[in-house]
């Protein structure tokens, strides 16, 4: 696992970032340290506070399912779509959290790692 970690940093370098900023997904830097505004998105993001019906149920099975209360942003990209949501979900507890080739230790690993190389704040 220490070699693919060592040979995803040779091909995607690490940019120095700050982990302790206050991250509110408005700005973001780029690969030069300057300040990027951040794109504005085509999908309509429904927050927890304007979720209702279905989507509201839909938020509350994923936090249900991860013990976590805040839901994130790839969660509420689906929110437009609460039955699409809840499939998702499914295939997402499915892939990372049932055994097979790798152990969930491992698969959480590299999906820490990959946020971690993608800026994301959760």
């Amino acid at each position: 696992m220490q070699q693919e970690i060592e040979t995803l940093e040779k091909e995607q370098p690490i940019h120095s970032m700050d982990m302790n900023s206050d991250n509110d997904g408005k700005h973001s830097s780029g690969p030069d340290g300057t300040s990027a505004a951040k794109p504005a998105t085509k999908i309509k993001i429904i927050e927890d506070a304007e979720a209702t019906g279905e989507t509201a149920a839909a938020y509350d099975f994923w936090r249900a399912g991860s013990g976590r209360q805040q839901v994130p942003g790839i969660i509420k990209c689906f929110g437009a779509r609460p039955d699409l949501l809840r499939r998702v979900i499914d295939l997402g507890n499915t892939v990372h959290f049932s055994e097979g080739h790798l152990s969930r230790r491992n698969k959480e690993m590299i999906a820490s790692y990959v946020s971690y190389l993608n800026r994301c704040p959760y």
